[in-house]
C-alpha cells in the first residue's frame, strides 16, 4: 500500500481481545497508517504494539460510552476516515447503542468501508483497491429508482 491511511478502530469490551489480537496479526501493515481509536480500545492496541516492539501512530478518542463512538463519526463526515474496523459484540446490549448506530450509519452515508468482524476487515486491508493511484469510489446516490 503506497498511501498513507486513517485507520478507525472501534471494539466492544468483549470483543476487545479479538481486536488486539487482529492489530498485532496486522502490526506491519497497521504501523505504516494513523489509527484512530476509541480510548480503551487505542490503548490496549498500544500497550500491545509496545510490547511487540510496533512503532504505530495511535490517536485515542474517548471510550465509546463517553462518546469515542460519536467522536469517530465527526471525523467519517469530515471524509478524515478512510477505513473503520468496528467489532462490535452482538451479543449484549450496549448502553450507548445510539451512537454505534449513528458511527455505522455515517460510515455507509459517507461511502467509508466499514468492517464489523476480522475477516472483512482482513479482506479489507488487503485490497489493491488501495494502490490504485486515481481509484475514487462512486458516491452514493440517494434517488429514486425509476424503471
Amino acid at each position: 500500500m503506497t498511501k498513507q491511511l486513517t485507520i478507525a478502530l472501534v471494539a466492544h469490551d468483549n470483543r476487545k481481545a479479538d481486536m488486539v489480537e487482529w492489530a498485532i496479526f496486522n502490526a506491519d501493515m497497521l504501523s505504516k497508517h494513523k489509527l484512530i481509536c476509541t480510548g480503551t480500545t487505542g490503548s490496549l492496541i498500544q500497550k500491545a504494539f509496545n510490547e511487540k516492539g510496533v512503532k504505530a501512530e495511535i490517536i485515542c478518542m474517548n471510550s465509546g460510552p463517553m462518546g469515542g463512538d460519536a467522536e469517530i463519526a465527526a471525523l467519517v463526515v469530515r471524509k478524515q476516515i478512510n477505513l473503520a474496523v468496528f467489532l462490535i459484540d452482538d451479543l449484549n446490549a450496549q448502553p450507548h447503542e445510539a451512537d454505534i448506530q449513528m458511527l455505522l450509519r455515517q460510515c455507509r452515508i459517507h461511502n467509508v468501508p466499514i468492517a464489523c468482524n476480522r475477516y472483512s476487515a482482513d479482506l479489507m486491508i488487503t485490497s489493491t483497491l488501495w494502490d490504485i493511484e486515481d481509484y475514487s469510489p462512486s458516491e452514493p446516490r440517494y434517488i429514486k429508482f425509476k424503471r
